[in-house]
């Protein structure tokens, strides 16, 4: 696997998203919490990042942690996620009220993958 995040493995289907919300399995690693699901034929592991506009109403600090978020999953998906197994829809959710530097961040993503590894 390529440490990139191209179209296919964004997560962008209504009906994955219920599905997520309504049958997911939440783990939290302050400051993310991850929703998830295992998804019957797909091909790649699909994710999405939400920031929500509550906590940030600039739109320019909601799409800085996203960027952040992402570049975190792309650079440690490959060491975590198996290209055989299952494959799951993931959603991160940024939960804490304030901005965190880089490195809480991608060291919340890698506990968060690998508990869905296990």
């Amino acid at each position: 696997m390529k440490k990139t995040f191209p179209k296919a493995e964004r997560l962008k289907s209504k009906t994955v998203f219920q599905q997520l919300f309504a049958t997911g399995q939440r783990a939290k690693k302050f400051p993310v919490q991850l929703v998830y699901v295992p998804v019957a034929g797909a091909e790649y592991h699909q994710a999405a990042f939400a920031v929500p506009k509550r906590n940030f109403k600039s739109a320019v600090a909601r799409n800085r942690i996203k960027r952040q978020l992402k570049e975190a999953y792309r650079l440690h998906k490959n060491e975590h996620l198996s290209e055989n197994g299952p494959k799951f829809a993931l959603l991160f959710i940024y939960i804490h009220k304030k901005p965190m530097p880089y490195d809480a961040l991608s060291s919340s993503i890698v506990a968060l993958l690998k508990t869905v590894s296990l």
